[in-house]
């Protein structure tokens, strides 16, 4: 099967560990996750209560939620409810004692993607969070950019004006590559490997990364010097 420029850049994207925000708590429960996690390979924040919740969901970028509800300081549909608000899509896993099915009503129609009860069985909980995070990847997302958004679907940028600007396959591919993870910073050896494979030349990162500019503006991306470029301009 031949492997498309897409697929490499998927594949690269998952390579990444998935940043899982995992709000419990329960001290011994939230290690015993964070340990099974951490062995799937996934990287795990933790927050012990809903106002470290809704802040670690605020400023930084994550895959996937794990989320109680009875927690401190703020309830934890409630911090599911605040993300929201906020425009942060992530997709929540709901995991709580209140589990009739009053209860996974409620929490699916505030905005969780699952709810699991507790008790629960580690198999099954870690399939659906395969699932969520495949369903995640497999979607065809809009993506946050600076000063627009980004629909993967039909590589265009809708800016806050409501211009559109049409990109090409490669120059969506990149950008699509950085707005997934906009905190990192990304190589060029790593943005050739996943946006153009079938190119040697490092210097055709950056001839694309000057294509974007010129369409999107010069902030739209930065360069780290000496190491590659990240999504936006470095605060």
């Amino acid at each position: 099967m031949t492997t498309t420029p897409l697929d490499a850049l998927y594949t690269a994207i998952m390579a990444e560990p998935a940043r899982i925000l995992l709000v419990e708590d329960d001290a011994r429960l939230a290690e015993m996750l964070t340990q099974i996690l951490a062995g799937e390979g996934y990287e795990i924040v933790v927050a012990r209560d809903g106002q470290r919740a809704l802040h670690e969901g605020l400023t930084q970028q994550f895959d996937a939620i794990i989320l109680d509800r009875g927690l401190p300081a703020i309830e934890g549909l409630d911090v599911l409810r605040r993300l929201r608000d906020h425009g942060i899509l992530t997709p929540a896993l709901v995991l709580s004692a209140l589990g009739n099915p009053a209860d996974r009503v409620e929490g699916l129609d505030r905005g969780a993607e699952d709810y699991v009860s507790k008790p629960f069985d580690i198999d099954e909980l870690l399939a659906r969070v395969r699932a969520l995070l495949r369903r995640q990847r497999d979607s065809a997302p809009v993506l946050e950019v600076p000063n627009g958004t980004l629909e993967v679907a039909t590589r265009t940028v809708t800016t806050r004006s409501g211009l559109s600007i049409a990109l090409s396959e490669r120059e969506s591919d990149l950008l699509e590559t950085l707005a997934r993870r906009p905190h990192q910073v990304f190589e060029r050896a790593s943005l050739l490997r996943s946006v153009f494979p079938d190119a040697d030349d490092p210097g055709v990162v950056d001839t694309y990364v000057h294509y974007l500019r010129k369409k999107l503006g010069r902030d739209a991306l930065t360069t780290i010097r000496g190491v590659g470029y990240r999504l936006g301009r470095r605060e």
